[in-house]
C-alpha cells in the first residue's frame, strides 16, 4: 500500500511538472544574443555622434536616428522576456512590459519609416532604404493590429501580431549573421548585394515567426500545452 501511494504521488508530481510553465531561459538567451548585435551597433553609433565636435547640432538634426536606436534597443531586449511561458502567465509582468513595449515598438518602426522616406544617402543605397521602408511599414501595421486585437481581448491574435513585429525588430541580428556568412563564403558585398542580404534577414525572421505561430495554434487546437518559450 505504501509503495502504491508513493507511485501515485510520483505520478502526480510528474504531471504537475509537465503542467508547470517553463522559464524559457534558452529561447530568451538566444533572443538576447540576437538582439545584442544591432543594439551594440546602435550604441557605437550613438557614441560616434556624441564624440563629434558638432554633436549637439547632429543630435538636434538626427532625432529620428537617436529615437530609433533607443526605442529599438528597448523593444528587442525587453521583448525577449515576453517569450517566457512562466512570465507570460503573470498578468502583472506581461501587461506592464507590454505598456512599455508597444510605444517603444511604434517609435522604433515609425522612426525607421521616417529615415527611409527622407533618405538622403547615395543613389546606390536607395534600394536598401526601400527595403527598410517596406518592413518598417509592416512592423507598424503589425503593432496596430496587435493593439486592435488586445482591445477586443483576442489574445491569440494579439500574440501572433506581436510575434511578427518582434521578428522584424530583431532582424538586425539575423542580417549581421547573414552578412558574416556571405562575406566568408563569397566575399565583399556591394550596395546592391547589401540590400538583398538585408531583405534576406527580414524574410528569414518573418518565415520563422510564421512557423512558430502556426505551431502554437496547432498545439492549442490539439489541446497540448506549450513546452517552449516560443510555442506557448
Amino acid at each position: 500500500m505504501s509503495q502504491q501511494m508513493k507511485a501515485t504521488r510520483s505520478s502526480a508530481a510528474k504531471a504537475e511538472e509537465r503542467r508547470r510553465p517553463r522559464s524559457g531561459w534558452l529561447a530568451i538567451t538566444g533572443l538576447l544574443l540576437l538582439s545584442a548585435l544591432p543594439v551594440l551597433g546602435g550604441v557605437l553609433r550613438l557614441r560616434d555622434v556624441s564624440a563629434d565636435p558638432e554633436s549637439a547640432v547632429l543630435l538636434a538634426s538626427s532625432v529620428p536616428i537617436v529615437a530609433h536606436i533607443v526605442a529599438m534597443s528597448m523593444y528587442c531586449l525587453l521583448g525577449a522576456f515576453q517569450f517566457s511561458p512562466a512570465l507570460r502567465i503573470s498578468r502583472g509582468w506581461h501587461r506592464t512590459a507590454g505598456r512599455a513595449l508597444i510605444p517603444a515598438g511604434f517609435i522604433a518602426a515609425l522612426s525607421a519609416v521616417w529615415l527611409a522616406v527622407f533618405f538622403g544617402g547615395p543613389a546606390d543605397e536607395l534600394a536598401l532604404a526601400l527595403v527598410r521602408l517596406a518592413f518598417g511599414v509592416a512592423m507598424t501595421v503589425f503593432l496596430v493590429l496587435a493593439v486592435i486585437a488586445i482591445t477586443r481581448r483576442d489574445f491569440t491574435a494579439h500574440g501572433a501580431w506581436m510575434t511578427r513585429a518582434y521578428a522584424i525588430a530583431v532582424s538586425g541580428g539575423t542580417q549581421a549573421l547573414v552578412f558574416a556568412l556571405w562575406t566568408l563564403v563569397v566575399g565583399e558585398v556591394d550596395a546592391s548585394g547589401e540590400a538583398w542580404l538585408v531583405a534576406a534577414g527580414f524574410v528569414i525572421n518573418s518565415v520563422v515567426a510564421e512557423l512558430l505561430i502556426r505551431r502554437r495554434l496547432s498545439r492549442r487546437m490539439r489541446g497540448v500545452p506549450g513546452r517552449g518559450a516560443l510555442v506557448s
